[in-house]
């Protein structure tokens, strides 16, 4: 995710970040132009064609049609503005819920339980960690337990399977054991079960994002919409702006791909684009905040 300061409009109107959709769009501005200047040249010098050329009355179809692609656009990216606000708050609580959980264990252990906070205090930032990583990549997925594994924290994580799921489960199963061996006692089994419960609710709700795109069929419609309109600009708006009409009809389209663009890389929040939600460095600092508490 990239930092910066909202106020400070000189940096961000002259920055070009990776993630900048002009970096992205430039190859298809420079066909776009291409393409409003060869229009251009074949309606003024090929074929000569005056304002009173049927072609004039394009300009109108586009005056009809830019409230519709402007509707389009507006409900498009605060859909995908929403799967990605979604997704923040999802890992907001997973914060939450990972220091809660630590906050009760540090009380309700025995000071004397060193082993067991030691086991919360690497588990429950396990759970944060494989969250992350299985929303990303599957291939990469296993690649941060590879080395706990190897040192013994977690020997019975099968890697082929549901990551997540089985870190939950042990949990559950460890904090179980607590209370069938009376260091823990019934209240305070219920106490602990919220937030145990909370990780595979999170868990669900993220997977339900990743694994939901936006309708194959209304995704498709947009681009073609936005085709079809940048194609037709310069037909008829040569007769008005002459080779004007070339870097018109390519700020015209910069500005509605890149309104398509930023909903495409939002609406996924847990890759590795500039703008998704930083996964990662939230799961470090649970870790950090966990470790603190126990």
């Amino acid at each position: 995710m990239i930092n910066y300061n909202p106020k400070d409009w000189f940096s961000t109107i002259f920055r070009f970040h990776k993630a900048d959709t002009s970096r992205k769009l430039f190859p298809l501005i420079l066909v776009v132009s291409a393409y409003s200047a060869i229009i251009a040249y074949l309606e003024i010098e090929v074929f000569r064609l005056s304002e009173k050329s049927f072609l004039r009355n394009i300009p109108l179809m586009h005056t009809l049609l830019g409230f519709a692609i402007s509707m389009l656009l507006v409900f498009r990216t605060n859909t995908a503005y929403d799967r990605w606000w979604e997704g923040r708050k999802l890992w907001g609580g997973l914060v939450n819920n990972s220091r809660n959980l630590a906050i009760k264990l540090a009380s309700i252990l025995p000071e004397d339980e060193v082993g067991q906070r030691t086991f919360f205090r690497k588990i429950i930032p396990a759970y944060a960690h494989a969250l992350q990583t299985h929303l990303r990549s599957e291939a990469t997925r296993t690649a941060l337990f590879e080395k706990a594994i190897k040192k013994g924290h977690l020997q019975d994580i099968d890697t082929e399977k549901h990551i997540p799921n089985q870190i939950a489960a042990r949990m559950f199963r460890h904090i179980n054991k607590l209370y069938k061996d009376n260091i823990i006692d019934g209240n305070q089994l219920i106490i602990l079960n919220a937030e145990l419960q909370s990780y595979t609710d999170i868990c669900g709700a993220c997977e339900r994002i990743k694994n939901t795109p936006i309708p194959f069929s209304y995704s498709v419609f947009i681009k073609k919409f936005i085709f079809t309109y940048i194609v037709t600009l310069p037909i008829g708006y040569v007769f008005n702006l002459g080779y004007y009409v070339i870097p018109v009809v390519a700020f015209i389209f910069f500005v509605l791909a890149s309104l398509e663009l930023i909903a495409e890389e939002i609406e996924d929040p847990f890759g590795e684009d500039y703008n998704d939600v930083p996964t990662k460095l939230i799961a470090d600092n649970i870790e950090k905040h966990v470790g603190e508490i126990l």
